[in-house]
């Protein structure tokens, strides 16, 4: 197995809820790694769509994505088919060269109970190349640190965080599906929800077999500007 270097996978995430049914979301993805080069990588454009109204005992979602990346991408926002440590260890000059225009789907359930939230994705990812089908998982479990809200705005209430743990891995492909020659990770997740939109959320994810890399670090912050779309209206009265 190659060794990898240290890379820092980025990606600029621009989310509307365009109605109360369907979120559509466009990335724009980079990364840098250490004793190599920082390069762009590509874009990808998702949509999210509820079917039911409402909360449910479970609640599902359809996720629908085109990506048009290239091989050097570390984004990492799941693993599919035999996705490997040794990928990671392609140099950018090599690995952008390879082209990826790929769908994917995922099929996302969550279920709430007693403050308890727990999530399931099946992943399937298709190149627009004469290629197979590519599949994937995802799943986790988290809960706030206090269900009672505090009867004062603060930073550092215990609702304002919510721990848990995720797992998430490769399924091979339409040809050779199971967990043969595949990679997981598991680790755990904390996030961090602040008065007035913004969040922080971080999770340190472990290689659990040796095609795995050995620790992934995950990190992101978010902010959600209120009614956007009445102030864009605004700009142009």
């Amino acid at each position: 197995m190659q060794r990898s270097r240290a890379f820092v996978g980025s990606w600029t995430e621009f989310e509307y809820g365009a109605k109360g049914w369907w979120t559509t979301e466009f990335y724009l993805d980079s990364q840098s790694t250490r004793g190599d080069s920082t390069i762009f990588t590509g874009f990808r454009w998702e949509n999210r769509f509820r079917p039911l109204a409402g909360h449910h005992w479970i609640n599902p979602v359809l996720y629908l994505e085109f990506e048009d990346i290239n091989g050097a991408d570390r984004t990492l926002l799941e693993v599919v088919n035999h996705d490997s440590a040794d990928d990671l260890a392609v140099p950018n000059r090599e690995a952008r060269a390879e082209k990826q225009r790929e769908v994917e789907a995922k099929l996302i359930l969550s279920s709430n109970y007693k403050g308890w939230n727990v999530s399931e994705n099946f992943i399937s990812e298709k190149n627009l190349t004469n290629v197979p089908w590519e599949f994937g998982y995802a799943a986790g479990v988290s809960r706030p640190l206090a269900l009672a809200a505090s009867s004062r705005v603060c930073r550092f209430c215990r609702e304002n965080f919510r721990a848990g743990a995720e797992l998430y891995g490769g399924l091979g492909t339409w040809h050779r599906f199971g967990f043969t020659g595949t990679a997981h990770y598991l680790g755990p997740l904390l996030t961090w929800e602040l008065p007035g939109g913004t969040s922080f959320r971080i999770s340190p994810t472990f290689g659990l077999n040796r095609n795995s890399a050995r620790l992934l670090v995950r990190f992101g912050v978010s902010y959600e500007f209120p009614r956007i779309d009445r102030r864009v209206r605004r700009w142009f009265r």
